[in-house]
């Protein structure tokens, strides 16, 4: 009688936890709201179309204050020189990271209010904002007619989607002395984007250039005269 009370008891205890335990499906959707500060430069001419340089700033520019984005970049080389292009420097906030889904709805929005020519759109960035031009370039790898990320830490993520952005002519910058991102970032996407049999990338690195590398390259015409020769290559809209 014990026996079978017990194979009772063990029944039961099964049947409980047994009813104890669910199972289901469930869809969500995240909403994330980012606010983005930006400065527009627009050029003498804006009744024909004209290309547009999208400059992504680092760290040191982050916050509130809109002059911060004038203080590297081409937005710095225009107080003393001239380009005939739409300039656009969005602004990241103090304690946030870089959204790359808001930067390209700005991007969306300044084409919309703008004659911007959409097979001359170059996206350019330092720092953190190296990295940003990275992702942005692999998130909408149709977008962009020339890609210059200096300085920039790479994903690993990144390195393994680097096929994607094979065709966009890129020009990537570092400096050797580099104690904030590794030079190694920018050897080893650069491999990369070569397995791929990139058409057109090129790397420089700067011997005698610490983090701030980006000095060498926006205050030189060199690299706007070669960002306006490029056009899309994949005319996909």
């Amino acid at each position: 009688m014990k026996y079978n009370l017990s194979l009772l008891f063990l029944f039961i205890s099964v049947f409980s936890f047994a009813q104890r335990e669910t199972s289901g499906k469930i869809k969500t959707v995240i909403v994330t709201n980012n606010e983005l500060g930006y400065i527009l430069h627009k050029p003498a001419n804006t009744k024909e179309q004209k290309p547009l340089i999208v400059f992504i700033s680092g760290d040191g520019e982050k916050g509130t204050d809109l002059e911060k984005v004038k203080i590297h970049g081409p937005l710095k080389y225009l107080k003393t020189h001239e380009l005939d292009a739409y300039i656009l420097a969005p602004q990241c906030k103090e304690d946030e990271k870089w959204s790359i889904e808001s930067i390209y709805e700005l991007i969306l929005k300044v084409q919309k209010e703008n004659k911007i020519d959409p097979e001359r759109i170059y996206v350019t960035g330092l720092s953190s904002g190296g990295w940003a031009a990275w992702n942005l370039a692999l998130s909408y790898p149709d977008k962009f007619a020339a890609l210059v990320p200096i300085s920039g830490f790479v994903d690993l993520i990144e390195l393994e989607s680097a096929c994607k952005i094979a065709n966009i002519p890129t020009r990537i910058f570092h400096g050797l002395l580099d104690d904030v991102v590794k030079v190694d970032y920018a050897i080893a996407i650069y491999k990369e984007l070569k397995k791929c049999n990139a058409k057109d990338v090129q790397l420089t690195i700067f011997d005698d250039a610490g983090h701030d590398s980006w000095t060498k390259v926006y205050d030189n015409p060199e690299i706007y005269n070669w960002m306006f020769k490029q056009k899309k290559q994949n005319t996909n809209k």
